[in-house]
């Protein structure tokens, strides 16, 4: 009988995330995202906030009906507690308005600071 021969694996390792981060950012630090506020707390209140608000509002915004998943803080908190936790700055997206469109206001924000 032959013998199987092991392949090299062509997968690379990713880099960490954590090596992406601004280390002027208040997520520099540490800190899990529990000690940062998004812990057993935060989850109860974010299954409240979708049940209560169960819809994107960008892609209403467009006229489409998606299911949101992520309580989106509209103004960046920072770690400010106070704004971490005030409902007003609470939204509701689903993931790509939060990973694509969001962040795309969020970096031009950032870009218009600067100039």
């Amino acid at each position: 009988m032959a013998k199987l021969t092991s392949l090299k694996s062509g997968l690379q390792t990713q880099p960490s995330r954590l090596a992406n981060i601004n280390p002027d950012s208040w997520r520099a630090g540490k800190q899990t995202a529990a000690q940062r506020g998004y812990g057993y707390k935060w989850q109860k209140a974010r299954v409240g906030w979708l049940e209560q608000h169960p819809l994107c509002v960008y892609c209403e915004r467009n006229g489409l009906v998606t299911a949101g998943t992520i309580v989106d803080h509209i103004v960046e908190h920072r770690g400010d507690q106070a704004l971490f936790w005030a409902r007003s700055n609470w939204q509701t997206l689903c993931q790509p308005c939060h990973d694509i469109v969001k962040k795309a206001e969020e970096v031009a924000r950032r870009n218009e600071a600067r100039d």
